[in-house]
């Protein structure tokens, strides 16, 4: 199939400051293993890392920022230490490159199933605000 922008005029461009989605992250299914919580983490770890995927956010800002209570950010990013996304040292975080195939299920972490489709973000960050306290 032959692709082609619907709209010219918006194509995207990489901003003056620092930020992307890798690709493998859907492809390789690194997303399938993960909670919404921890995918609300790690998109926002994304975009607001550096070059060096360097951020640095506390515990208190990051529940704010994600309407998390304390103990479900701690979930969210244990899990993504584990399926060997994030490097964390608080209050550093540093998101890895995607050079290996993921590590496997991730305890915890919601499956997909027959029923799932896929939610665009603002959904997933929706369903965050309805579900947590």
């Amino acid at each position: 199939m032959h692709k082609r922008p619907i709209c010219v005029s918006r194509i995207r461009k990489v901003p003056k400051q620092f930020s992307w989605v890798d690709q493998r992250l859907v492809r390789d299914r690194y997303i399938d293993q993960l909670s919404h919580e921890a995918c609300a983490l790690y998109l926002f770890l994304l975009t607001v890392a550096d070059a060096h995927g360097l951020s640095f956010y506390a515990d208190r800002s990051l529940c704010r920022r994600l309407s998390m209570p304390h103990s479900v950010l701690h979930r969210a990013r244990q899990e993504l230490i584990e399926g060997d996304l994030v490097a964390y040292a608080s209050p550093l975080y540093q998101v890895l490159a995607l050079d290996q195939p993921p590590l496997g299920p991730t305890p915890g972490a919601l499956r997909m199933t027959a029923a799932d489709t896929p939610m665009a973000i603002k959904d997933i960050f929706k369903h965050l605000a309805e579900t947590l306290p």
